[in-house]
């Protein structure tokens, strides 16, 4: 790597480094109050780091196999059989590539012949294990594909099908046993919701003419949902999934779009001639037939989990792009803000405010159709501020190609450029810790920055082990402003090796020195992130891989001496990676995703690098969710 000593940016980046290195005040600590120790929260025995064909777990601790890829969600479903798979079938079993979870609990005094329960918010026992379902691979789902590339160019109808009902979401009751995690089969609550699911379109851009297809005229009635990525969960009892690849879907060339604003929107989403081709199929998925239809994704999904009937709703008041999530603080008196990261290289991070303030004894439900979505300015100094993207505002006009809200909202990757958003480093996660108020980004890798784009917020170029960002809104611990459009903001680490040899490749973590990280405690790539009931951190990666060990989850505290010093909880065997990270109310459980296993070189259905969690000849490799806990029952972690 060339050095640039004359780059200010990589100057007070390599100085800031160096602190850290000798435990100086290097990584900053705004958010932390200095009264907790990571020893006392995080007790757990310390896992290396490994990579081969099995998931791992600190001693004294468990884990079930709760859901895998095919496993049947209703009473009358049989063993799965994948080389028997039908797209019928595949509609009534767990989907494939599991990420985001959410435990929706259940009222424990309801019985189930008193028909459907409502939520209960501290059940630990029993609820709604709702589980996004992010993309497919034919070549490890179906028989007779050589790889990757060969089997999403040319899948048949049938496995098409297939595909598309294994996307989506899953709904499904769980129940604590006196031997474990298990599905509750027979419940009326369980529900797929798929690339076929009829659904909503509300707030601005609803009715939109650029929402409009030949087979919905309204642009309010879209069919489906599709790369959904991470999420969030409401204080009204609902869910928030993500659609974030979703170009992927899409083929056609852009060139051949009558509209040239059009065709400029899905060469930003990735969408060409050489994508999957759903398009050959299913119409709507070529641009060339349906221009329109890829406008209809790329937004945050509400589910309500606790009506089987109800209709999802696509809320295009947050916003189109890449979402990773959308993440909710809601505060009694006050507006909801929600913060959320756009998963590619160079975009942005996003804050969300409602128009209307939250209740808890209200119907909160249009509380995210109608409000402000911000962009994140992240200043050299340290400051920040969140630019709103509305119509009209500033170069948000007709001379700029912007005729109406809906066409901010629509191309928000565009609006927030010119207003002078920063570009980050794929932000994907970004949630409030419920202990310290403060906010986290967590920035995923960008090995497309260049010496000359560095900036305070993203200091490496070429960054391949990613970081965190630690938001500060004004105000104290516990009573953060997160309404006002001004905040101050921090890195909270920096992944990567802390003993590499390159200072701008050098990992940093809390204030201790290098030789206070175990070797096991470094980490890359962080992506989805969850809080237990301490304010711990937990860190789930994507792309360890690339440093010689598994991806996994890292456990660490935001506060006191033990500050962004990770420790090592889990690991995942062999080409996956690990989503979702969800605790139970008590915190005694924690559920963890692990998406694509045996994803790694040359491995396919017929020659699979490994067969995790069933290791049977007869199955392939299924992405699965894990439920993990104390053997002696007690908090996860502690």
């Amino acid at each position: 790597m060339s050095k640039n000593p004359r780059n200010p940016v990589r100057r007070h980046f390599i100085k800031t480094l160096g602190l850290a290195a000798g435990g100086g005040a290097a990584l900053l600590t705004a958010c932390s109050s200095g009264h907790r120790s990571a020893e006392k929260n995080l007790g757990f025995a310390e896992i290396p780091h490994r990579l081969d064909a099995r998931h791992h777990l600190p001693k004294d601790y468990t884990a079930d196999i709760l859901l895998r890829w095919g496993d049947p969600i209703d009473a009358g479903g049989d063993t799965f059989k994948p080389a028997a798979l039908t797209p019928a079938e595949q509609q009534r079993r767990f989907g494939y590539n599991n990420d985001f979870i959410a435990f929706m609990p259940l009222d424990s005094n309801v019985g189930p012949a008193e028909g459907l329960r409502h939520s209960c918010s501290h059940n630990s026992r029993s609820g709604l294990l709702c589980v996004n379902h992010e993309y497919t691979l034919p070549h490890l789902m179906f028989p007779g594909y050589a790889d990757k590339r060969s089997a999403g160019r040319k899948v048949s109808a049938e496995h098409v099908a297939i595909e598309m009902a294994a996307c989506g979401h899953s709904i499904v009751e769980v129940k604590k046993t006196d031997e474990g995690w298990r599905p509750v089969l027979e419940s009326a609550y369980n529900r797929r919701i798929t690339v076929t699911t009829p659904m909503e379109i509300v707030g601005p851009a609803a009715g939109d003419p650029r929402l409009r297809t030949s087979a919905d005229p309204s642009g309010r009635r879209p069919v489906g949902t599709i790369a959904n990525c991470a999420g969030g969960k409401t204080p009204w009892g609902t869910l928030l999934i993500a659609e974030e690849g979703f170009g992927d879907a899409f083929q056609g060339n852009p060139d051949k779009v009558a509209d040239p604003a059009e065709a400029r929107n899905h060469r930003d989403f990735g969408i060409g001639p050489d994508n999957r081709n759903w398009g050959d199929h299913h119409s709507r998925f070529d641009i060339e037939r349906e221009p329109n239809e890829p406008n209809r994704f790329g937004w945050m999904v509400e589910i309500d989990p606790y009506d089987p009937t109800s209709t999802p709703r696509k809320l295009t008041a947050l916003g189109r792009f890449e979402h990773e999530g959308f993440t909710l603080v809601a505060k009694p008196g006050q507006l909801i803000a929600a913060y959320g990261g756009d998963d590619d290289e160079h975009q942005f991070v996003y804050r969300f405010l409602s128009s209307g303030r939250y209740e808890t004894q209200a119907d909160n439900r249009q509380l995210l159709s109608e409000g402000t979505l911000y962009a994140g300015r992240f200043d050299q100094d340290g400051s920040g501020r969140w630019l709103p993207l509305v119509f009209g505002l500033g170069p948000l006009t007709a001379d700029n190609g912007f005729h109406s809200q809906a066409d901010v909202l629509i191309d928000a990757r565009r609006a927030a450029t010119l207003l002078g958003a920063t570009p980050m480093d794929r932000p994907e996660d970004v949630q409030t810790n419920p202990v310290n108020d403060c906010t986290y980004v967590m920035l995923t890798k960008n090995k497309r920055r260049g010496e000359d784009g560095l900036n305070a917020s993203n200091p490496r170029p070429r960054n391949s082990a990613g970081h965190v960002l630690e938001i500060v809104p004004p105000g104290t611990q516990g009573n953060r402003d997160h309404t006002s459009d001004t905040f101050r903001w921090n890195l909270f680490l920096l992944g990567g090796n802390p003993q590499a040899e390159d200072p701008a490749e050098r990992g940093a973590y809390g204030q201790q020195s290098a030789g206070d990280i175990s070797p096991d405690g470094w980490f890359a790539n962080p992506d989805n992130v969850a809080f237990d009931q301490r304010g711990n951190m937990w860190i789930a990666t994507d792309g360890c891989e690339d440093f010689g060990f598994h991806d996994g989850l890292w456990a660490m505290a935001t506060e006191g001496e033990g500050r962004a010093i990770p420790k090592h909880f889990f690991g995942c065997p062999l080409g996956a990676e690990v989503c979702g990270p969800e605790f139970t109310p008590d915190g005694t459980t924690l559920f963890v995703a692990v998406q694509h296993p045996a994803d790694s070189r040359d491995s396919t259905f017929d020659e699979p690098a490994h067969r995790w969690p069933d290791n049977d000849p007869e199955l392939p490799p299924r992405p699965s969710v894990v439920a993990i806990r104390r053997r002696d029952g007690g908090p996860v972690g502690s």
